[in-house]
């Protein structure tokens, strides 16, 4: 049972289009395996039997889902080092699933039936909300943003965000499951026809609304010419192609579909980069810079949004991550990005959600003891500098873009945050072949489609080998490239300054999950408290 849950949930997970359905019945056969462990008279340990058997799941479902986590370390570790950080993704999210069952469990023994399913959800949003929280971050398999391979269904998003899809899947498998147990005799209902009427109107109500907001949604005219491009440089032999020829390629391709009133250019994440990173205070006196200078006189409005490697430096260790390279002097690398055009202001902004182990030391001086064994394999042992909150980048003629790096394109309310600040539009930078040809490209392409549903913000997508494309307000993919080819592709797309329920209020749905489990840990400790005193 619990290998069937692990294969439903798998092929319900993105890319497999339309197969996010499964995800409504992918619980039950666990549910229906920690069901006969709870009722068996026979087996001894069944806290610790329910949390392997829910374990041996998520293990299984991760691994088949983001197996691909191992090519993007592997690209910057060797490989023993690869695999021990690789294991992070795999079991770590795993264990915190299987916490959750593990405190159904205890949940069972103080409580009613129905109303641990409703604590297991609660425990469940709470593992997804901690796992975006805090230093090991990983929120990719939040249970939301498996309907990203069925947009059409999910345009309610705009007001709950993904969590109200964490909260959609686990509704409907716990009133399939109350059916089930109904069926067998272990649960009685009072009233027959309430549970398969509420299941009836849980798939409908939202799904109706939803078709019906996709197919009436209208977008406001309010053009502008964007281009992304795609280098396809490859990763593994960036660092041997020269500045001035990694520029020649992005602006051969820009050239190819721009038009004169083209107002911005995107490029790939760490597009910009020499032997070593570009110093902020002086990259006006680059090569780089003023080629692109040059490149932009053929566009009057035009701008260059690029992901760059860039440093600063102190003559004090201002941050944690500032690393002294002389007397007195610290250098703060960045993955960064950068607006330019013919303006006094250069723009730059630092990407804050970075990469546990490849991008940052998880948990800063605690962890500190680590740095030797990190800079032995080859990783990071300071990590990237980076900022506390996005930052808009505002064009001369006004418009506002959020320049989203990578893997913080996964963070919905993070998102949303550049378009409270006033992002009409939301660029994204990314640099997927340190990947390879795998889901997990596929997978980072349409997560881009539900922050622009939340949203409603047109998404313009550059990636440095694939994919890159554009996404409207309805998250519906416009244009796309092909993996491994250099391509660019322009699009005018409508800018937005309306603010959704999402954008506004945030992750409400993650909230009353969080109510949930902190009135199910209450019972827990209220009935373990009195069974003490009782003794």
């Amino acid at each position: 049972m619990a290998l069937l849950s692990a294969f439903l949930l798998w092929l319900g997970w993105p890319p497999i289009p339309y197969s996010s359905i499964l995800l409504f019945i992918g619980f039950i056969p666990l549910l229906i395996a920690l069901e006969n462990i709870i009722l068996s008279k026979t087996i001894k340990k069944k806290g610790l039997k329910v949390f392997l058997t829910a374990a041996l799941t998520a293990v299984i479902w991760n691994t088949a889902s983001i197996y691909w986590v191992y090519n993007s370390i592997s690209a910057v570790m060797p490989p023993l080092a690869a695999t021990l950080i690789s294991l992070i993704p795999f079991c770590l999210g795993a264990v915190l699933m299987a916490a959750a069952f593990r405190l159904y469990y205890q949940l069972r023994q103080k409580s009613s039936v129905l109303l641990s399913l409703f604590g297991l959800m609660g425990f469940w949003i709470s593992y997804e909300f901690l796992h975006e929280s805090w230093d090991l971050a990983f929120p990719w398999m939040t249970l939301g943003n498996g309907f990203a391979n069925f947009h059409q269904l999910i345009q309610w998003y705009d007001i709950t965000g993904v969590y109200g899809g964490t909260v959609w899947i686990w509704l409907i498998n716990i009133l399939l499951f109350i059916l089930y147990l109904h069926r067998k005799g272990l649960y009685t209902l009072k009233n027959k026809i309430l549970v398969p009427v509420s299941i009836a109107l849980l798939l409908l109500v939202p799904s109706l609304y939803s078709l019906l907001r996709y197919f009436s949604y209208e977008e406001h005219q309010n053009p502008a010419q964007v281009v992304v491009v795609q280098p396809n440089v490859n990763p593994y032999i960036k660092f041997q192609l020269s500045p001035e020829e990694q520029l020649s390629t992005l602006f051969a391709l820009s050239s190819s579909v721009a038009k004169p009133n083209t107002e911005f250019f995107i490029w790939p994440e760490t597009a910009l980069s020499q032997n070593g990173y570009f110093d902020e205070e002086h990259f006006r006196d680059t090569y780089t810079y003023n080629q692109i200078l040059k490149f932009l006189d053929q566009y009057k409005n035009g701008n260059v949004l690029s992901g760059i490697e860039s440093y600063q430096l102190y003559n004090d260790a201002k941050t944690p991550t500032a690393r002294e390279i002389s007397p007195h002097v610290y250098q703060d690398n960045f993955n960064a990005a950068t607006l330019i055009d013919y303006s006094s202001k250069l723009q730059f902004y630092h990407k804050s959600k970075l990469v546990p182990g490849v991008e940052q030391m998880p948990f800063g001086t605690v962890m500190d003891f680590l740095k030797p064994l990190f800079k032995a394999f080859g990783g990071t042992t300071g990590g990237y500098g980076k900022q506390a909150e996005p930052s808009v980048f505002y064009a001369q003629s006004g418009i506002g873009v959020a320049p989203v790096i990578c893997y913080e394109s996964i963070w919905g309310n993070y998102v949303s945050s550049y378009i409270k600040k006033g992002a009409q539009f939301i660029a994204i930078i990314t640099n997927d072949g340190w990947w390879g040809n795998t889901s997990g490209k596929d997978q980072h392409l349409q997560y881009a489609k539900l922050r622009a549903i939340e949203n409603r913000r047109w998404v313009a997508r550059s990636a440095n080998t694939g994919l890159s494309g554009f996404i409207n307000q309805r998250g519906d993919i416009v244009q796309q490239t092909k993996w491994w080819e250099p391509a660019a592709l322009n699009q005018e797309i409508n800018l937005n300054e309306e603010i959704t329920v999402y954008t506004k209020v945030g992750d409400i749905a993650a909230y009353l999950g969080l109510t949930f489990a902190f009135g199910g840990l209450l019972i827990i400790i209220a009935k373990r408290r009195k069974q003490q005193v009782e003794q």
